[in-house]
């Protein structure tokens, strides 16, 4: 049976012919009947309550109204997701409810309250986009259907039309490079391990982590048979994959005819091989590729393609700049003459020394306006439609990214989300903004954000923040709590405030600081109003403790305070070190190693925080133990090492887990305390060098470990929370205890 994570519903696992049958023969359902489908799997004891009617458009845009018609609620939609959009503004509008993936399912009042007065909203903006490639590494490497189907209800129920769609490429790989010659061995050098997939589509590497058995490739072919079905059904236009110039490096034995270009190592990993797209085979191998995708998965007609994403072109003349993005689109053309090409504005953003106005020029001036679609990914901190002259005329996404590696951290930056957007939805110098998109590179941790960013993409002004946020709470906890709003207000005043992720001492590779340096991550808000948002969550546990969200936000919250309690603690050991003293050197890190544990017996409560679901979710694709251990490694190295032993990675995608806490992050910083006593009893300097080096093979040996941790929760979050408040209280909060 299929461990589901956090989306889910364990439902029988169903086989690859069963998927590819159900796929090809299912008769297309209306957008009706597919919003009603979705109100069958949310709120089954509801079905009918709700009439679905179309509507047109206006001007090309889509539109929704909700109203009541004796006894029912109509929900009106220009399309699937915006029926669906309906439904969600009437459950937060009408029965102040809200709806997450991140929880259970909502409680409805009995009988459902009428809407008091007809309401009809149009979207500003004709796209709205949803996923990075790195989510389907740091959130989705290992989902199957339950998964996929709840995340796309939530898609719908947001209004999202235009989300990223590339499972399962590897089939089209496979048939485009076995057509040119290429063997089963030549792909398994190329294909990397499922971990990682996105960061071999984006060129950034070969083979590691493979490689990827025929097995995997055929299940996740039919894998993106539904999801397409599924995402088409609501009216989503999905975008597929787009040839970006990177080849197997064997593809120059059978065609060494060509020109390829060797790029620079990527973040230590051997560079990779791309053909110069100058040369013909750049069109031949795109068109193919464009042409076997529409074969299996169909089309409509966007394709993602990121050439040199984090990597700098081979040359920087502008005429090279040009032909390339000629070339990127030319292959996607030749197969389909109505492509559009999809690119992330990332580049301009991660790479400025390199894309400075004549390279950015000749890039975004080189195709038509209605033949590129550019996303701009972190507006909420750093938006490139301002260093880029609004794309140069390029119709673009207002985007945000908002988590890195999918880390478990509490911060938001919804200031900066309303504020930003609201500059760019006003400025004069916007040039051609069509829409507005979330490029999370992970997406389980804060749902508040996504929430506001559903609500702007309808309707994109928020005036009073507080106000929201204040409603908000009232709608996730399902009824007013004075020490609720309050807790709210001050984590809108302190994490929320933060754009990008808030890294966490725990989860970091111990190193000694030098004395002169403060140790520790530091934080941009206030720690102590912080801590005094979740005394407040804990004094409302009393009313509100049943409530599924209410319990999974106060585990969030206090898993942050002492995450923050981390910085001073690891101070403390730093000090005790550099002042000589080993007893204050033991009783520091006693310290330090106890809230490890204790932050792991907080996670455990909850099954979002479980090691265990995520190493079980790895190992269900496996059909063989040997298979079933690969993968494991793939989950277990990604959230390490990232890489090789090596690796300047590492930790990227730490992850505030129960078993990960204990089972890796624990054991390190033991053997870090141990090597820094054994320093001051032998009276020699801390080797620094030599404990990376050993730790570093430490945890590669780890990322190999066949220990089992739990994939269900253990414990009462609140009775765990209250411990541990009574203990670490006195320490966040002054004069508390």
């Amino acid at each position: 049976m299929k461990n589901t994570g956090m989306f889910g519903r364990l439902l029988p696992v169903v086989g690859t012919m069963a998927l590819l049958w159900w796929c090809i023969s299912a008769p297309a359902e209306t957008a009706e009947e597919t919003a009603r489908g979705l109100v069958t799997r949310l709120l089954p004891n509801h079905e009918e309550a709700f009439l679905f009617e179309a509507l047109p458009q206006e001007n090309g845009l889509d539109v929704f109204e909700v109203e009541g018609r004796e006894g029912k609620v109509v929900l009106r939609g220009s399309s699937g997701v915006a029926l669906t959009s309906a439904l969600n503004w009437y459950l937060k509008t009408c029965c102040e409810v809200n709806v997450s993936p991140w929880n259970a399912p909502p409680e409805l009042p009995d009988p459902l309250p009428p809407p008091e007065e007809k309401t009809r909203v149009v979207t500003p903006f004709r796209y709205r986009y949803c996923f990075n490639y790195c989510v389907f590494s740091y959130s989705m490497a290992f989902w199957d259907w339950p998964q996929w189907e709840q995340v796309i209800d939530w898609m719908a129920l947001q209004g999202i039309n235009l989300p990223l769609s590339v499972t399962g490429q590897e089939a089209v790989w496979q048939a485009v490079y076995r057509d040119l010659g290429l063997s089963d061995a030549d792909l398994d050098a190329f294909f990397v391990g499922p971990a990682y997939l996105p960061f071999g589509w984006m060129g950034c590497m070969d083979g590691w982590g493979g490689p990827l058995t025929r097995d995997w490739i055929d299940r996740h072919a039919a894998l993106q048979r539904k999801i397409l079905e599924r995402e088409r059904a609501f009216g989503m236009t999905p975008v597929l994959q787009g040839f970006t110039g990177h080849v197997p490096e064997a593809l120059s034995r059978v065609r060494p005819e060509a020109n390829y270009q060797k790029l620079p190592s990527w973040c230590g990993f051997p560079g990779t091989t791309f053909v110069d797209p100058r040369d013909p085979l750049f069109r031949e191998v795109g068109r193919r590729f464009v042409e076997e995708q529409t074969r299996l998965f169909g089309t409509d007609h966007y394709y993602a393609s990121d050439t040199f994403i984090e990597m700098s072109p081979p040359s920087d003349d502008p005429v090279f700049i040009k032909a390339m993005a000629e070339a990127v689109y030319g292959a996607m053309a030749a197969a389909d003459p109505d492509a559009v090409w999809l690119m992330q504005g990332w580049l301009f953003v991660n790479n400025p020394e390199f894309w400075k106005e004549a390279q950015t020029e000749a890039l975004l001036t080189a195709l038509p306006n209605d033949k590129m679609l550019v996303l701009d990914l972190w507006c909420e901190f750093k938006p490139a439609w301002e260093l880029t002259k609004a794309f140069y005329g390029k119709p673009w996404i207002w985007c945000i990214i908002h988590n890195f590696g999918n880390q478990v951290t509490l911060h938001g930056g919804l200031p900066q989300i309303t504020q930003n957007l609201d500059k760019a939805v006003n400025s004069a110098e916007r040039g051609d903004l069509r829409g507005m998109g979330l490029i999370m590179e992970g997406l389980d941790y804060t749902p508040v954000v996504y929430d506001l960013m559903g609500e702007l993409f309808w309707r994109p002004q928020c005036s009073d923040l507080n106000a929201w946020v204040a409603a908000y709470a009232r709608r996730r906890y399902g009824r007013d709590n004075a020490n609720a709003a309050e807790a709210w207000r001050l984590l809108l005043a302190t994490a929320y405030q933060v754009p990008g992720r808030a890294v966490s001492d725990l989860c970091m590779r111990p190193k000694l600081d030098s004395a002169e340096t403060v140790p520790g991550s530091q934080r941009n808000y206030d720690v102590v109003q912080l801590a005094r948002a979740c005394s407040l969550l804990l004094t409302a546990a009393n009313e509100l403790g049943n409530n599924d969200a209410f319990r999974y936000d106060l585990a969030h919250v206090l898993r942050q305070v002492l995450s923050d309690l981390a910085v001073p603690f690891r101070a403390a050991i730093a000090s005790a070190y550099h002042t000589g003293d080993r007893e204050r050197l033991r009783v520091a890190g006693n310290r330090f190693l106890e809230l490890l544990r204790d932050t792991d017996a907080l996670l455990a409560t909850r099954e979002e925080f479980l090691l265990g679901r995520w190493l079980a979710d790895a190992r269900y694709w496996g059909c063989t133990e040997e298979e079933k251990a690969h993968y494991e490694w793939n989950a277990r190295n990604q959230i390490t090492l990232w890489g090789p032993a090596a690796s300047p990675l590492n930790d990227y995608a730490a992850k505030q887990w129960a078993g990960l806490t204990v089972g890796f992050y624990l054991p390190r910083w033991q053997q870090f305390l141990q090597r820094l006593d054994a320093s001051l009893k032998a009276g020699k300097p801390f080797d620094a060098e030599g404990f990376e080096k050993d730790i570093r093979d430490w945890e590669a040996a780890w990322t190999h470990g066949k220990e089992s941790y739990p994939d269900k929760s253990s414990g009462d979050t609140i009775t765990v929370a209250r411990r541990l408040w009574e203990k670490y209280g006195s320490g966040a909060l002054p004069g508390t205890l």
